[in-house]
């Protein structure tokens, strides 16, 4: 979407107070009520947006409160189901379900119908919070209980509110935002401490090097006790021996 700009406007609000012009990105349906492309409607038009944002909290907040033992997998959208690790989140989706974990992910193809296809195999419970896209995003088959977001900043607190642990496969901007984000809420004490879990070395040791020669040797921005965080491994296998012995946690 187009942010949508006023130079008359803009100029008289620096001359004389607020204009009132909405300065934030609009839907296709804004932009259709606007006379013209730069006629933005007035941020007290679509305030409406509130209730809308309150609402995808309430009820992910609602919908996750009936699951249980919940393990949140996250990985690429585009990766086929010839893929290695494809395979790899299928027998982990399957191994999580054998011993009665919950599966969380973003709903859609890839990495994250893996996880859920080997969960849902073994009638485990195969969750799937889904984000509205113009590609990429569908709910895939093996979800038996979903949620769509509108939002992508609701959605992620809904994919990091609750789980007791948080795997990552190869992915790409979404799981790197993923990854950072529990990261970070880890690292500051906002979260206690949960299983994090990369899998597949040829994916992720290039990012662990570029992390510790560079944000922690080179330019000190981390610690190197933050390296501690998550673990590397590179099966399904692994990744469940690190993730079976995680406890339930409320939410945050």
């Amino acid at each position: 979407m187009d942010l949508f700009k006023n130079a008359k406007s803009q100029s008289s609000s620096h001359a004389g107070g607020p204009s009132g012009i909405c300065r934030i990105p609009l839907t296709p349906e804004e932009r259709l009520q606007c006379a013209t492309p730069d006629q933005a409607p007035k941020m007290s038009e679509i305030t409406w947006r509130i209730f809308r944002i309150m609402a995808e909290f309430v009820e992910g907040f609602q919908f996750l409160s009936t699951t249980k033992r919940e393990v949140t997998v996250f990985g690429s959208a585009r990766l086929p189901p010839t893929s290695k690790w494809y395979q790899e989140a299928v027998k982990f989706g399957r191994l999580l379900g054998e011993h009665g974990f919950s599966v969380i992910t973003g709903g859609g193809p890839g990495i994250m119908e893996a996880a859920n296809k080997g969960v849902y195999e073994v009638g485990g419970d195969s969750i799937g919070l889904n984000i509205q896209l113009n590609h990429e995003q569908r709910t895939n088959p093996y979800v038996t209980r979903s949620r769509s977001f509108h939002y992508f900043f609701t959605r992620k607190v809904m994919l990091a509110a609750s789980a007791q642990a948080y795997v990552y496969f190869p992915g790409g901007f979404g799981t790197m935002d993923e990854l950072f984000e529990i990261l970070t809420l880890i690292q500051t004490k906002k979260s206690e401490q949960i299983a994090v879990v990369l899998v597949g070395h040829e994916f992720w040791d290039g990012l662990l090097v570029w992390l510790k020669q560079v944000m922690t040797e080179k330019f000190d921005t981390i610690d190197s006790i933050d390296l501690e965080i998550f673990k590397v491994v590179d099966t399904a296998e692994e990744a469940f021996e690190l993730v079976k012995m995680s406890k339930e946690r409320s939410f945050f």
